[in-house]
């Protein structure tokens, strides 16, 4: 007998055979279908958030346009800094500028560092707060460790 012409419970082998690679390109092409609707919703997601990210950064840009405005910062400086506008009177003249180059760069003022404050005993240190200030009333441990004991609640498990 021939792979063509064998019966299987009355049904050709050659026609079983076809069925079954019917059943998985079924299968087959419904998984990928599936799958490719969840990507395509999870790009849909991200394609959201970028537009959102997208917004904020313009809207973010825009209040930086509006909090850079020369109009506004002057003003602010004027109002909170007491900063006046330089008159022509506070220019300097070309002689003035050569004696400023001639004098060359103002000396830096040396900071005390950490590590010198700490070794010469100073009061404040630069970048470390100072102690806070002692409580009026301080609690100390050997008072915590002999006050009594809570009662105990009737009725409570142990």
């Amino acid at each position: 007998m021939s792979v063509f012409t064998r019966k299987v419970r009355g049904f050709r082998l050659v026609d079983l055979v076809g069925v079954g690679l019917l059943v998985a390109v079924i299968v087959g092409v419904y998984l990928a279908k599936t799958i490719a609707g969840r990507e395509r919703a999870e790009i849909a997601t991200i394609e959201r958030q970028i537009k959102a990210e997208k917004a904020r950064i313009r809207l973010l840009q825009a209040e930086v346009a509006h909090l850079e405005q020369p109009g506004r910062i002057e003003r602010l400086a004027v109002v909170y800094l007491k900063m006046e506008t330089v008159g022509a009177h506070r220019e300097a003249t070309v002689d003035q500028i050569v004696d400023v180059a001639r004098a060359g760069p103002p000396k830096k003022a040396q900071a005390p560092s950490a590590v010198a404050a700490m070794v010469n005993g100073a009061e404040s240190i630069p970048g470390i707060p100072p102690p806070p200030p002692p409580e009026a009333n301080p609690v100390r441990v050997a008072e915590a460790a002999s006050a009594p004991a809570p009662a105990s609640v009737p009725g409570a498990r142990r």
